[in-house]
This record gives structure tokens, C-alpha cells and sequence, in this order.
């Protein structure tokens, strides 16, 4: 008799899901920074490759840090392991 396959685990299919989101992510950081290099070069006439690295460096590494805390907050909300950190109160009703 064949036997069913085992379920994943809750955290092997969270971690997928983070990853898949973060790679998304990663590339609208790296178009972001790309179009920030490109509107600081086309505002000089003569720009050093210094200031595009850094802002290309700034400006990427920002959008992904926000980016990935915010994923980690949704991905957090959706596990259900918040409902489970909160204490529950719960109060009687004397009526």
C-alpha cells in the first residue's frame, strides 16, 4: 500500500514563502537603486563614481532593510506565533 507523503513543517513552508518574497524584494531594491544612480547622474554634469556608489549602496541597502523587516513583520502576523506570545486575560462576568 503506498503510503501518503508527510506534510512539511509549518517552518520549512514560512521560510520558503520569506525567501520567495526577500528575492522579489531584493530585485525592486536593486531597480530602485539603479533609477536613484541615474537621476543623480543625469543632475551633474560631471559625477563621481563615489557618490554613485554610495548612493546606489545607500539607497539599495535601505529599501531592502525596510523591505525585509516588513516581510518578517507580515510573515510573523500570518504564523500565528504573535497570538501566541500575547497573554490572554480573560474576564469573568458576574452578572
Amino acid at each position: 500500500m503506498p503510503r501518503p507523503d508527510p506534510l512539511p513543517s509549518p517552518r520549512y513552508s514560512l521560510m520558503r514563502r520569506f525567501w520567495r518574497i526577500f528575492r522579489l524584494l531584493a530585485l525592486l531594491s536593486i531597480v530602485i537603486a539603479v533609477i536613484a544612480v541615474l537621476l543623480v547622474a543625469r543632475g551633474d554634469p560631471k559625477p563621481h563614481i563615489d557618490l554613485l556608489i554610495a548612493t546606489a549602496l545607500g539607497i539599495g541597502l535601505t529599501v531592502l532593510l525596510g523591505t525585509g523587516l516588513m516581510t518578517l513583520t507580515f510573515l510573523s502576523s500570518s504564523s500565528g506565533h504573535d497570538e501566541q506570545a500575547t497573554p490572554r486575560i480573560h474576564e469573568d462576568d458576574d452578572e
